[in-house]
Order: C-alpha cells, then sequence, then structure tokens
C-alpha cells in the first residue's frame, strides 16, 4: 500500500515539473526554429547526397581504369604469346630451311663427281646445243690429226732446252746469293699445260715453279683457309705464310701480344730484339712491321737475284734474257740473234708443309692476281697433284685414250673463239677442271679413242650445266675420293668445296661474256674444225660467227 502511494505522488509530481507552463518564456521559440532545422538537416541531406555521387563516381572511374588496365595487360600477354608463337615458327621455319640447305649441300658434295654415272644425265642436249651439229668422228679424227698431233714433238724439244737453262740459271743465282741471310732456292718443277702435254696454242710458254725457303734459324709457318682460322669467303682458296724461328712456338711468344710495363722485360727476348724485328723481317721479305711473307718483296728479291746470276753465266749462251712482264717474278724471255724467241715462267712458291701443295706468289698470264686480297696473302696451287692424277689415270686407260684430245680440242676451240671475241673469264684451267671430274666420274672404258666425240660432248654438256648453275668446283678441295696413291693431304679433302665460278657470281658482266664467248664457241665450233681440217687459211672467217 505505501508503495502505490508512494509510485502515484511521484506520477503526479513528475506532470507537474513537465507541465509547459513552467518553462521560461525563450522556450517559446523552439516552434520557430524547428524549421530551420529542418532546412539546415536538408541541405545536410544535399550535401551527402552529392559527395555520394561524387564518390561513386570516383568508384566507377576507378573500376573503369582497372578494367582499362586488366584488358591492356590481356593484350600484352596476348601480343608476347603471339610473338613467342611468331619467334617460334621463325625459327623452326629457318630450321627446316636450314636442314634443307645442308641437305642440298650434301647431296651435292657426294654427287658433284657423279656427273658420269648415269646416261640419262647427259642424254638431252641444254639449250646451248639446240641447233649445233658436232662434227662426226672422222671430221674429229682429222682435224687432231692435222693440227694438234703435230705440236708434240715441238713441246718435248722446248721443254728440255727451257728446263737445262732454268737449272743452270737457279745454279748461279744460289752462287750469287748470301747463304746466311737470303732465301734457299730448290729446284724447279715443270707444271702445267706444257708438261701434261695439252698444250695446243702457240707462243708454248713452259711454266716452272720454284720452291724456296728463309736462311736459318726461321721457318715459314702456313696458315690456309680450311686450317681453322678466320677467312672470309672471298679468300677461300689463299693462306697466309708467317716467317718465325724454327725454335718459336707457333703461337709466337707472349710478349708480341700483350703490352709490358717500361719497367717490364722478356726473358725470351732483349731489348736489342725487341727494338729491331722490323727491319730484319723485312729483310726477310714480310710485309711491313709484320711476320708475313709479302708476294711483292718475294718478286722485287726474284727479279734482282735472276738479273744477277744472268749477269754471271750470260757469256755461255748465245741469246739475251729479258723479262716480259714486270708485274710477274719470273716471266723471262729468251731471245736468240735470229729473232726467235721462248717465253717461260719461272715462279717462286712456298711449299705448304710436307706436300707437294705450294703457295704461289704470282699467276702469269691469269686474271687471278688482279683478285687476290693483299701482298700477304697466297694463293694455293695444286698442279703437281693434277698432274700426278691424270699420269695415274692415264695408266688405266684403253691404249691412245681420247682423254687429252678432248681437252686439247676444246682448247683449241676456245683459244680462237677468243681471238675473235676478246677474252672472256673461262680459262683453259676451266676446261682441264672439267676433264678431271669425268675422269674420275667416268669408266675406263669410255675414254677409248673412238669415243672422242661422245666425251667431248660430255665436257661441253658439263661446262654448259655449271656455266648454267655458276657453279664448277675445284677437283681437289673438297674431293673425297682422291686417290690414296697421290698421298692428297686430308686436310683439303675434308674442307668445304670451292666453287671456281664464286667470283663471278657478283660480277654479272664477265659472267655474261664468259657465257656469250661459251655459246659462241659452240655455234662455231664446226665451221673452224672444218676449216682447221682443209687447212685453208684464206678461210678464216668463212662462217665463224662474230660478236
Amino acid at each position: 500500500m505505501p508503495v502505490g502511494l508512494f509510485r502515484v505522488c511521484l506520477l503526479v509530481i513528475t506532470a507537474i515539473v513537465n507541465h509547459p507552463l513552467f518553462f521560461p518564456k525563450e522556450n517559446g521559440t523552439v516552434p520557430e526554429n524547428t524549421e530551420e532545422i529542418i532546412q539546415k538537416m536538408k541541405e545536410r541531406e544535399e550535401s551527402l547526397r552529392l559527395e555520394q555521387l561524387r564518390l561513386e563516381q570516383e568508384i566507377a572511374d576507378q573500376e573503369a581504369t582497372q578494367k582499362a588496365l586488366e584488358k591492356a595487360a590481356v593484350v600484352v600477354e596476348e601480343s608476347k604469346e603471339e610473338k613467342v608463337r611468331w619467334d617460334m615458327w621463325t625459327a623452326l621455319s629457318m630450321v627446316i630451311f636450314l636442314l634443307i640447305e645442308l641437305w642440298r649441300q650434301d647431296f651435292q658434295e657426294g654427287n658433284w663427281q657423279d656427273v658420269g654415272g648415269e646416261e640419262d644425265d647427259m642424254a638431252v642436249l641444254g639449250k646451248a646445243f639446240k641447233g649445233v651439229a658436232l662434227p662426226n668422228k672422222a671430221v674429229l679424227a682429222s682435224f687432231y690429226e692435222k693440227r694438234i698431233l703435230g705440236t708434240t714433238g715441238d713441246m718435248a724439244r722446248m721443254r728440255e732446252m727451257v728446263e737445262g737453262f732454268a737449272d743452270d740459271l737457279l745454279e748461279a743465282l744460289r752462287s750469287v746469293c748470301n747463304r746466311d741471310a737470303d732465301m734457299e732456292v730448290e729446284d724447279c718443277m715443270g707444271v702445267g699445260s706444257m708438261y701434261e702435254n695439252w698444250r695446243v696454242r702457240k707462243p708454248f710458254i713452259c711454266d716452272l715453279i720454284v720452291p724456296f725457303a728463309p736462311p736459318e734459324p726461321y721457318c715459314f709457318r702456313c696458315q690456309t683457309w680450311c686450317s681453322g682460322d678466320s677467312f672470309p669467303p672471298d679468300e677461300q682458296g689463299y693462306g697466309t705464310i708467317k716467317v718465325c724461328r724454327a725454335d718459336e712456338d707457333a703461337t709466337g711468344c707472349i710478349c708480341d701480344k700483350t703490352k709490358l710495363g717500361e719497367d717490364m722485360l722478356c726473358l725470351l727476348h732483349s731489348q736489342v730484339s725487341s727494338t729491331g724485328p722490323s727491319s730484319e723481317m723485312e729483310d726477310l721479305l714480310c710485309f711491313k712491321n709484320t711476320q708475313y711473307l709479302d708476294a711483292d718483296q718475294v718478286m722485287k728479291w726474284f727479279q734482282i737475284a735472276i738479273t744477277k746470276a744472268w749477269n754471271r753465266i750470260s757469256h755461255k749462251y748465245e741469246f739475251d734474257l729479258s723479262f716480259s712482264l714486270l708485274d710477274s717474278p719470273g716471266a723471262l724471255k729468251i731471245k736468240f740473234k735470229s729473232g726467235k724467241s721462248i717465253a717461260f715462267n719461272l715462279t717462286p712458291v712456298v711449299q705448304y708443309e710436307n706436300s707437294d701443295v705450294y703457295f704461289i706468289s704470282h699467276f702469269p698470264r691469269s686474271s687471278l692476281a688482279a683478285d687476290i686480297p693483299s701482298s700477304t696473302h697466297w694463293f694455293l696451287t695444286f698442279a703437281v697433284y693434277e698432274r700426278r692424277f691424270i699420269q695415274l689415270v692415264s695408266k688405266t686407260l684403253p691404249a691412245n685414250a681420247c682423254h687429252v684430245s678432248c681437252l686439247q680440242i676444246l682448247s683449241f676451240l676456245h683459244g680462237k673463239q677468243c681471238s675473235l671475241t676478246g677474252p672472256s673469264g673461262l680459262t683453259n684451267y676451266h676446261l682441264k677442271t672439267v676433264l678431271l671430274h669425268l675422269l674420275q666420274a667416268r669408266p675406263s672404258q669410255d675414254w677409248a679413242p673412238e669415243k672422242l666425240e661422245a666425251r667431248l660432248q660430255d665436257m661441253l654438256k658439263f661446262l654448259e650445266k655449271c656455266l648454267h648453275e655458276k657453279k664448277l668446283y675445284h677437283f681437289f678441295i673438297g674431293n673425297g675420293k682422291v686417290p690414296a696413291e697421290l698421298g692428297f693431304p686430308i686436310i683439303f679433302q675434308r674442307a668445304e668445296p670451292l666453287n671456281l665460278f664464286r667470283p663471278f657470281v657478283l660480277r654479272r658482266d664477265i659472267y655474261r661474256k664468259m657465257v656469250d664467248t661459251f655459246h659462241e664457241m659452240l655455234r662455231n665450233m664446226s665451221a673452224l674444225i672444218n676449216e682447221y681440217t682443209v687447212h685453208n687459211p684464206l678461210a678464216h672467217t668463212n662462217g665463224i660467227r662474230k660478236e
């Protein structure tokens, strides 16, 4: 009961206290401030809404930027994948191309000499042979007998005379040279067409090579393009000759390759020797400030030595001796009082190691000298092995085989054509290379004398094919089928085949001239052979076409 009364009293008191009449008068403005509060609340709401819109816009922009970045990343990734795929296909294509090219080269290397293995390869004449009628066997035999066969005896007599004089001249050369300082000259050797019995055109010129070596204690160290040293493609077939002391390592002393300090000396070389090798090397016919043998220096030394030697023995002979070409070291001419003359070449060479391959300084009567990269680059000649190969094969051929006859006829016709239309890039050495390939490719019985016409056609077809493809490979370089009896160096057999027509690939004018000369020779062949068969010198232009 008291608790209930207490609650009623508390309720009454609370109602009285909260009655409006008990508040002061200033509280009567509350209803008026309500509208202002509502207005502020609306403004605040509007500002919050604008802020919300701004934030939503920023979020949307960020999302758009993020999507753009993600899209760009996807594009970049796809492009990378595409590039990787493209690079992969490119690499795969290159690998396939290289494999095809290697297969093609291997196929060529394995078959470039098998030109006579199948008759079908030469059953169809090329375009150049259309309308060309080769003389028959009887005409060819008559032509060979009347025009070519009679020159054999003249060549033998001339070889004997020139060799005897050359031996005497070289002996005199040795006597005038200083054995302690000058080069040591060895005996000469005959090479080329005069010693392979296929030269037919006059004047007859004997080619003799003379090996020489440096005085003791020096020696030659030869480097070729196929010996592992880096040679550019245009220097294939060439090499360099380094003059070294015999006791010096092939790589040379390290003081030649390393710049020593001023207070350091090489224990192997004194200060005097380190300051004087330049003049010493020049005395040894090296190029200035190098150890490499200079062909021009060799030419000057050899010409001076030949002149001194001739002055010593000239009283023994009733003829004069002179240099016929000043840009060749030993292009000599014997002039008799009767007015007749004999020309021969005595060319200094350097032996490659213990083989019969030689570095030759100059090529008389050849355009090869103009193509030599520098005077320290020497061309390699395989003339001794070429002569031996012909001699070796000749022993297996039938009696009176026609291989030499084919080369003689082609050489004669080519020379006559060049006299009409001017010289071309095609040389007798190219014709000889064709014969060497066919000698290796065809069986021995195919070179019987009655097959002269067929083999002559083979040589022309093979040469036409080489001209069309601009490829005529050197017979020995890269040829793994060289007979072992020759003792040919294995390093050259394993080398890449050397294309003798490579210089003409970039020199289109010379190549065009060479092809035109060959075609003109084919068209004029019958006329030339018939003309010299009947031996009518007044008809020397009848039926012959000129460019």
